[in-house]
This record gives structure tokens, sequence and C-alpha cells, in this order.
């Protein structure tokens, strides 16, 4: 049997790791010191358990509601956090035998104001005026639910990962409806127990409510912290007896007819008449077991076109409804966190460097080495809460590739973690199966991660240590991974953060993401946050550096560093104005081709060598709430031996909430001994929404490296929570010999219908 031990040889890096206990124990006996839970959980609302005769309108004119809790003692958490909000906020709440009710009131002096431009169901409301409801049933400050309405009564809704982060692919099962008056705007929401996770002997859960005023940037919140609402920063709801779940057992079948086909020499076509079916069913309210059956994914989002400059592979994210589901479960030692490269991140990270040594990524599974579906069989998963523990269990079956040559095989994931401390948890995590290739492969780890946002001042403090280990037919040795990092990710004044990653030359996650072997990563980053008196045009300004090296596990030599000092600048309209100064050295031990082209008569290569550039970057945003949006972006100086002069331009335009135009353009003149290129980008999108239950999405994507322009086209129907529609239209076409002649190369069309029921 392979025995799985820690590293002997920790070398220098094994100091950096001992920071960690003294600024645990400190942080810890900081918090101690304010009294239990400082200002979490300082507010606390009975809820009454009423009947739930109640037309779920948006009007707030049943009866029932007078008999509701009634909070209404909120303050301003952006600008200046506990200052008097502009405008009055009122909720009610209370439960019924299989669900919670919330009634809001946001108060307007001049309902005109009320800013209303989403129709679509699950869009997002980054530019609305918005309410917000954070549910941690378990009260564990360290998990939970994100539900988000607008005036329109567009659902939106997330679950929290890493306490702070929250994924917004999560889709749940919930009622709501919203209606403006001459007083403001009202929002009615019914969630039903059945869609939550929770312990059925506990009483009282985390609870918070949040509104967003947008044509100020304002923030109004119940119970807040270092300007941040999530589930360690909450109040208290009490008197949560008996809830109901019914069975727990979610039916969804799904019919799907595809047509495919693929154009030129060695094309077919292919017709596909199937059903799907998903079962989702609560062993117990805490613990969720879910199975896919003939599972078809014709309906998911295509992914933002990307053109890799870098040496080393491109991320993109996980879009897919099944494996988003209790995602957050997965997660291990903060392996990804921080990649918005806003304030909070290090902005001298690349994006795949990032995401390095993640032990689980679902993209590996149905998709071909190519990035071509592949068909999954059948999946199960099993995850939710056990006592403290957080645990997640995956088995998935997939065809086999013909393509490629790869076998049918199952591939396993599963996942545990202790919840300790407050904000803390310790982890473990294995994988088995490579599904894409026939050689075994499997993966052990375990992470340590620790936070305590109750610190005197507001201030947040963070810790972690993860290490894994993989085992791969043929290969011996070398084959581990670890790291640890601090940071105090404050949402103003000083704030910082260190991480330390190393990755040995045979750590091979058949299941994970890895971009880079045989390395090491230091990052570093910090910054000061400085917000401007009321009643200004200026809200805040944020300066800071970041740093990012990353070299040779075995010699020690540099591959990569980037240095870089930033300045953001805010006004209280939304707009935003960024200028950054951006050192980079690569170091180069054979040839890189930066640009390939199709026929092979601009193949530009950059020789061996040590390389340092100095480049400006520049980017002024314009407030998403108007009906004219966007931004505009530009980067130039020296690259590699050579130079370049970025420019880039996104466009929005919103003529009412029915109509939505979108235009990106990026372009990139590089410069250098061996040859010129320029890369270009363009993507068209546009959305049409025909009534807040049907709409129309459209992309056109191209770019001049693969000379390739992809469309997608998705008619939606949402009936209601938990019914969906779709017909979906795929196609790419190419330019081979780049005479602007494009001819096509495969499409397909799908119809897709989904229907959940509830038992």
């Amino acid at each position: 049997m392979r025995r799985y031990f820690f590293p002997n040889c920790w070398r220098k890096q094994f100091t950096g790791f001992l920071i960690l206990i003294p600024v645990l124990l400190f942080t810890a006996t900081q918090s101690f010191a304010q009294g239990e839970g400082g200002i979490t959980g300082a507010k606390t609302v009975d809820i009454p358990r009423l009947p739930d005769d109640i037309n779920i309108d948006g009007k707030l004119d049943d009866a029932i509601w007078t008999q509701a809790a009634v909070v209404s003692d909120f303050h301003q958490m952006a600008p200046f956090e506990y200052a008097q909000p502009s405008q009055r906020t009122e909720v009610r709440v209370f439960y019924a035998d299989d669900a919670l009710y919330i009634g809001a009131r946001m108060y307007e002096e001049d309902p005109s104001l009320i800013i209303a431009n989403v129709l679509l169901q699950g869009q997002g409301l980054p530019n609305d005026d918005s309410f917000n409801l954070m549910l941690d049933p378990y009260l564990d400050r360290r998990s939970g639910f994100l539900f988000e309405i607008n005036a329109n009564g567009v659902r939106v809704d997330g679950i929290y990962q890493n306490v702070s982060g929250v994924d917004r692919n999560w889709e749940g099962i919930w009622q709501a409806g919203s209606s403006i008056d001459e007083e403001g705007w009202v929002t009615e929401i019914r969630i039903p127990f059945q869609t939550l996770s929770f312990d059925q002997g506990n009483t009282e859960w985390g609870i918070n409510f949040r509104r967003t005023i947008r044509r100020n940037q304002e923030e109004i919140g119940w119970v807040s912290r270092n300007r941040l609402i999530n589930p360690s920063i909450a109040g208290t709801a009490t008197g949560l007896t008996d809830l109901q779940q019914g069975l727990g057992l979610d039916v969804v079948p799904y019919l799907v007819m595809r047509k495919e086909r693929t154009l030129g020499p060695g094309g077919f076509e292919d017709e596909v008449f199937e059903p799907q079916v998903d079962f989702f069913y609560k062993i117990t309210p805490q613990l969720n077991a879910a199975l896919t059956l003939n599972t078809d994914f014709s309906a998911t989002e295509v992914d933002s076109r990307q053109v890799n400059l870098t040496r080393f592979n491109l991320f993109f994210p996980e879009r897919r409804d099944f494996f988003i589901r209790d995602a957050d479960i997965f997660q291990f030692g903060r392996i990804g966190v921080g990649s918005n490269f806003n304030e909070e991140g290090n902005a001298a990270v690349p994006r795949g460097s990032l995401q390095n040594g993640r032990p689980f990524f679902s993209r590996r599974i149905g998709l071909s080495p190519g990035g071509l579906p592949v068909d999954i069989t059948a999946g199960a998963k099993l995850s939710g809460r056990v006592g403290d523990w957080d645990v997640g269990t995956l088995i998935v079956n997939q065809d086999e590739d013909e393509v490629a040559g790869i076998d049918a095989q199952t591939v396993f994931v599963s996942r545990a973690a202790l919840n300790i401390l407050d904000e803390s948890l310790l982890g473990v995590i294995a994988t088995s199966g490579d599904p894409r290739s026939n050689i075994d492969n499997s993966l052990v780890g375990i992470d340590f991660r620790y936070r305590n946002s109750s610190l005197a001042g507001n201030r947040v403090a963070e810790g972690e240590f993860w290490y894994q280990q993989t085992d791969t037919d043929g290969i011996s040795g070398d084959d581990s991974s670890w790291g640890f990092g601090v940071s105090s990710p404050n949402t103003e004044g000083l704030r910082g953060g260190y991480r330390y990653k190393r990755i040995e030359d045979n750590f091979r996650p058949a299941l994970g993401f890895v971009n880079q072997t045989g390395i090491e990563d230091h990052s570093l980053d910090f910054g000061y946050r400085l917000f401007f008196p009321a009643g200004g045009y200026v809200r805040s300004v944020y300066g800071g550096a970041d740093a990012y090296r990353n070299s040779d596990l075995n010699s020690g030599n540099l591959i990569s560093e980037t240095k870089d000092i930033r300045v953001n600048a805010n006004n209280n309209e939304g707009d935003s104005v960024a200028v950054s100064l951006v050192r980079t050295r690569d170091v180069l031990i054979r040839d890189f081709r930066i640009n390939r082209s199709s026929d092979g008569s601009n193949n530009v290569i950059i020789a061996p060598g040590d390389y340092t550039y100095t480049e400006g970057t520049a980017r002024l945003n314009f407030a998403g709430r108007r009906r004219i949006s966007g931004n505009i972006r530009a980067s130039w100086g020296e690259f590699y031996n050579g130079n370049h002069f970025q420019r880039a331009v996104s466009v929005n335009w919103q003529p009412s909430n029915r109509y939505n135009l979108g235009l990106d353009f990026s372009e990139n003149e590089i410069h250098l001994p061996a040859g010129h290129f320029t890369v270009r980008q363009i993507s068209f999108d546009s959305l049409i929404n025909f009534t807040p239950e049907v709409s129309w999405a459209n992309i056109v994507q191209y770019d001049n490296v693969s000379e390739g322009i992809g469309i997608n086209s998705r008619l939606r129907w949402i009936p209601e929570s938990g019914q969906e529609g779709f017909l979906v239209l795929n196609w790419g076409m190419i330019d081979l010999d780049k005479d602007n002649e494009f001819t096509s190369i495969n499409g397909d069309l799908s119809l897709k219908f989904n229907y959940t029921f509830r038992f």
C-alpha cells in the first residue's frame, strides 16, 4: 500500500508557516477580549409562527403581515458605516409549517428615482436597487444562503463559500414578488424549508438584511462589520420550531431534443431525443442526496472567449448546474481566493496561477482533453452536514471518449471538514480516477482554514495551511504540493496578505487543475483604502502594491516575477478610475511561440533569455445603472524585448429594461524583433426580455488568433421557480485562409425543458 507522508525538507518556508501560530493566538485573544461574538449576534428577532394564507404578489396587503415580527433598526453600511440611512426600511418576518416569509418596504421620497433595469430572472442585480436576505440555518457563522430581489420581482440567489465569497451559480426554488407605489417599493418573499439545509433541532438561525440604493451607491444593513454582510456577521432569528420539509424529494425530469451537424471532410449529422432525470432527496434536513441519469448540458452558458499570451493554461469556471450544487463543500485551502482582482485581491498573480494546485475541478469531468462534451451516463452526490462536519461525496460514470481513445470509467471525490473555533475548519479531501486518460490516479489532501472577523476596530484576520499528495501509475516521488497564507482582507484602512505555494514535479491531480509543476510561488500584497467625508464627489481612494514571484523548485532559478503599484478611486455616482505601473521579469529557458498563425506565415517566437519590462495601465469605469455604461481600458509599454499597446472598450446600452445591447472590443498591437502581430477580440451580445419569464439572449464572439466566430443563441422560458425551458442554437465558423470569408464548421440545435416535482 502506498504511504502518504509530509515532506521532510521544509527549508526556510517552514519559518513563514510558524508565523501563523502567534498571529492566530493573538487574534483569538483579541476576539475573546471583546466578549463572545463581538458585534455578531448582538441583534435578535423572534419570528412568530403564523398561518400561511398569503398571496405572494409584492403588495404587503395581506392582514397576516400585521402579526409578523418587525425589523426597522437599520444603519448605513456604505459610504459611512453606522451612519443614519437616507431612506427608511422596514422588514416583516414570520414562518409557517413549510416556509419562511419576508415582507420588506423600502421607503423612497421620490419613487421615480428607483432603479429597476433588470427584468430577466436570475440575471444579477449589480446596478439595480435591491433587497438582500442572508440565512445561516446552521448558525455556524461559516455557511449560508443569499436571496436577492429588485423592484421588478427579479430573483437572484447564491451560496456562501469560504465565509465571504458567494457562488451565484447556485439556484434554489423560492417565490417572490415586488411592486412600486407612491411610498417606494415593496417585496414579498417565500422560501420553502425544502430549499434549505438545516439542523432540525436548532431553533436559532443566523439572519441578516441589506438594502441597496443604487443612485447614490448607498448600502443599508441590519448587522454589519467592516462594511460587510456574510454568515460571520449576522443577527440571530429565534423561535423556529417544528419546521417541515415534506418527504424532502425533488424529481426533475428533462426532455432533450438535439440535432448536431459537423461540416467539412468527415462531417456527420446526429439527432438525439432522450429523457434525463435528476433526483434530489434530503436524507435528513441537513444531508442531501442527488442522482442524475443520462445527463445533458446542452443549455449551459458558453464560456467567454480568451486569447492566451502566456506560457501557461487558462482557467475557465464551472457553469453546469449538477456540479455547482453544494460546490462550496468541495472548496479546499482557499486555493483560488482573490481572483476578483479588486482591493481585496492581488493583481500581480496570474489567474491560472491563482487556481494552480486545486485538488478538484469539476470541469475535468464530462469534457474531453479538447474541450468537447463526453456523455455522463450517471452521477451521484451526497453532501451536507452531519453534526459539526461538512461532508461531500461525488461519484460520476463517464462514457468512453472514442476520439481520444479513453475508456469509460467512474471517478470519485470525497470531502469532509470539521468546523472548529468560531469561523474555522479542518478538512480532508480524496479523489480517484482520471477522466482524461486510462492511467490510474488518486489524491489525498488536508487543509486548515482560520478566520476571525471579531477583532477590535472591525478588523479581519485569515490564515490557511494545506497539503496534498497524488499517486499516479508509473510515477514515483516528487508528487506532493503544499501551501500556507496569512491575510487581513479589510475594506477600510490597512489590508494585506502573504501566500506561499509549492507544487512538485510529479504532482498530478487528474480531477484537479494544474498549469505548472516543479515550482514555488510567493505572493505579497498590501494597501490602504481611505473614505472621504460625505457630500463630496469622491467616495474612496485605494492605494496599494502587489508582488508575485514564481521560481523553479529544483534549481531555485526565477521563472517569472511581477510587481505593481496601483491606485483606484471611486465616486458617489458609481464611477471609478484605476491606474497602475507594472514591472515584469520573465525568464525563458526554451523558445516561446507567442503567436501561431493558422497558415504558418506569421509564427512569432521569443528566444530564451532573461526579459524585464515595464508597462502602465489605466481603466475608466462608468456606473452600470445608467442607460449607457461601460469602461475604457488601455495598457502600454515594454513587452519582452519589444513593446505593445492595448486598447479596449466595453459599451452597454439599455434603452429600457426589456432591451440590452453590449459590445466588447480589445486590440493588442505587439511589436517584437521576431515579428509584429495584433491580437483582436470582439464580442457582441443582446438580450430581449419579452416578459420576466421569457427572454432571448445572443452572443457572438470572434478572435483573430483562431480566426473563428462562435454564435450562441438561447431562448429561455421560466414559468416559475423550478421550471425552465430552453431553445439553444450553437454555431461555429472559421476563416482558415484569412480572406475574410468564413466557413461553417459545426452547429447544434437543442430543445430542453425541465419541471421540478416536489414531494
